[in-house]
This record gives C-alpha cells, structure tokens and sequence, in this order.
C-alpha cells in the first residue's frame, strides 16, 4: 500500500539560542511564514537574510509621479520591491518592464510579483542587461518613468555562496550573472600589481591599495589561490598589519569592504556599464519623460551628475537634480544599508 503523505522536513538545526549562519535561518527565509520574526528584524535596523529592503520608496515615487496608462521601466529588478510600488501607482492600466541579469534571484522575483496579481499584460521581466535600454525600448517603445538603482541587493550580499561579503566564508566570486564572465579569484590570476593597485584606487578610493595589492600578488605568485572570501579577507588584515593595534580592526573592516566593492565593480564592468546607460537614456525616454538613479558609492554618483549635468546644458533634459537626495534619519536607523545612498533625478525636455 503506497503512503502518499508528504514527507515532513525538520528545520535546520543550529548551536545556540539563534542561528548564525545563513542557511540557518529558516524563518528570516521564510517571510510569508514568519512575517512577525521578519518585523522584529526590520525594527532592530537589521535586513532578514534572502530579504531586501528597497530604499527611498516615497522619494522615487514622489518624483517619478505615475499616472495609470503610462509605460515604465525598471532597470534593476532586484527583489521586485520598487516594481511592485510602481505597479500599484499604474492601477492595472499601463505597463511596466523590469530588467535583470541575476538568474537565480529573477526567478525568485517574478514568481513574488506574480502572486501578488501583476501578470503578463501589467509586468514583463526580461533577462538583459540594463545597459542595452535601447534594445529593450526597440521591442517595448519608450517611456514615460524610468528608475535604476545601482545598489547590489541584501539577498546577494548575504548568501554566502555568492561571495559578495567578507563578513561570510564562500566562493570569491562576485558575479551579478554567474553564468557569464570571471569570478573574482579567476580575475586576479590574470591581474598585474599596478593594475590591482589602480583597481582599487579608481573603484573604491581604497588608502593601502598599494599595500593590498603587495600581499595578494605575493600569495599568487607563491602559486596559492585566492578563491574564497575568508582568504582575500586573511590577506588583507595582512596587509594592514602596520596599523595601530588600537585602530586596526575598524580599518580592516573598511578596507575589507572596499576591496570587495572594488573587485565587483570590475568584475562586472559596473562603470561600463552604467556609461552606456546614462548614454542612451535619453533616447528611451518620452518627451516629459522622468529618470531616477540609486547610487551607493561616489564613483557611481560622479558619473550620474556629470551625465545629467552636461544633458540639461545642451537642452535634451528640461531639468536635473541640482544636489542629491538622501534617505531620511528614520529609514536609515530601519535599514543601516540605506546611509550611503544618493538619488538623484532627470526630465526629458518635450
């Protein structure tokens, strides 16, 4: 006799009073399950793990002033959380296409926005990157809303088999699509001293760039690899030996960062490609049309107000943000990954 009961699964087990690790943490991965655990997250100003809080909601929305039957575009799908805000402004009438390159988490999202009602005829999701705009406007038409928000999101960065934190062991790999170019540890085998030195001096404005990139070279020239996060981690406390013992551990942890920032944006091409975006903008956007952009580093931020500067001086943009936007005191004591962000904005002239 067959038994077609559904096998029960135990949940991960963990020492301690509370899980550590990532995959630990089945409730904060479970928020449909666990709304109240993720609430008591979200208050304590941490983000659930597989989570990500979008930032400035209100300000994008503000700014960007929807109306139901216009057409939008996000650029940078994420977690769907701005998606789903702009949706909601269209009222069922409109359309809205999101971009991403990150198969694993698309995945997740599309299936999150489905549920929440958005289907085919409101919400179409493609797999390209948000640098080739103009391809997506070729087969959609133009816009009237477009947003961008360059940040890496929170279920990226937390999964440890991603390799995007120093703070968790895994793979240094660094990729936003993992099934196209090099990781990390493949990109530093092939890297020469000064232009690791550089890298990290251009993408991060790291201040021991040149003591880093000493001690990684070092360790690859010894014939050891550099593939895991704890490891690049290692080498850099390494490196910042000389510093005051008393100031040492604040200055590992922020190297650290800045490291890591530095080694993604290259992996990526992130200035690459953000050029190309800010390039064709405005030749997707509707007469009238609005732009907004989320950085999260100055690199980021100079090349978005150098593009909608030199714009508005040659007419295309009627008007662009004259300083940036910031989140306010309360979102960033909600979410600590919110301090560093700048919105700032565009309009196309008509």
């Amino acid at each position: 006799m067959e038994n077609n009961q559904p096998v029960h699964k135990r949940r991960v087990r963990y020492k301690g009073t509370h899980p550590r690790n990532y995959n630990e943490k089945y409730k904060e991965l479970n928020p449909e399950k666990y709304g109240e655990t993720i609430e008591r997250v979200i208050q304590k100003g941490g983000t659930p793990a597989g989570m990500h809080i979008s930032i400035m909601v209100q300000e994008i929305l503000d700014f960007l002033q929807i109306q139901p039957g216009q057409r939008g575009l996000d650029a940078t799908l994420g977690y769907g959380g701005h998606t789903s805000a702009m949706l909601k402004c269209l009222k069922g009438e409109g359309h809205l296409t999101a971009l991403d390159v990150d198969a694993i988490e698309m995945a997740k999202t599309e299936e999150r926005l489905r549920n929440q009602g958005f289907g085919p005829d409101i919400l179409t999701i493609r797999r390209i990157n948000f640098a080739n705009i103009d391809e997506v406007a070729a087969q959609d038409g133009k816009f009237d809303f477009i947003l961008a928000d360059l940040g890496v999101s929170s279920m990226q960065i937390d999964n440890p088999e991603r390799g995007f934190s120093y703070k968790y062991d895994g793979p240094l790999d660094l990729r936003l699509d993992q099934t196209k170019g090099e990781s990390a540890s493949e990109r530093l085998k092939h890297v020469t001293k000064a232009e690791l030195e550089g890298m990290l001096i251009e993408n991060s404005d790291e201040p021991f760039a040149a003591e880093i990139a000493a001690v990684v070279m070092q360790e690859l020239k010894k014939g050891h690899s550099v593939d895991t996060t704890v490891r690049l981690r290692e080498l850099i406390e390494k490196a910042l030996v000389k510093v005051p013992a008393a100031e040492r551990k604040e200055a590992v942890k922020k190297s650290c960062a800045r490291t890591f920032q530095a080694l993604r944006i290259d992996v990526n091409s992130e200035f690459e490609v953000l050029e190309a975006f800010l390039q064709k903008l405005p030749d997707v956007l509707n007469p009238g049309g609005r732009a907004a952009v989320l950085t999260f580093h100055s690199g980021e931020d100079r090349l978005v107000k150098k593009s909608f500067k030199e714009n508005v001086r040659v007419g295309i943009y009627s008007d662009a943000a004259k300083d940036v936007i910031r989140p306010s005191a309360e979102e960033c004591r909600r979410n600590s990954r919110a301090h560093s962000t700048k919105l700032r904005w565009a309009v196309r002239g008509l």
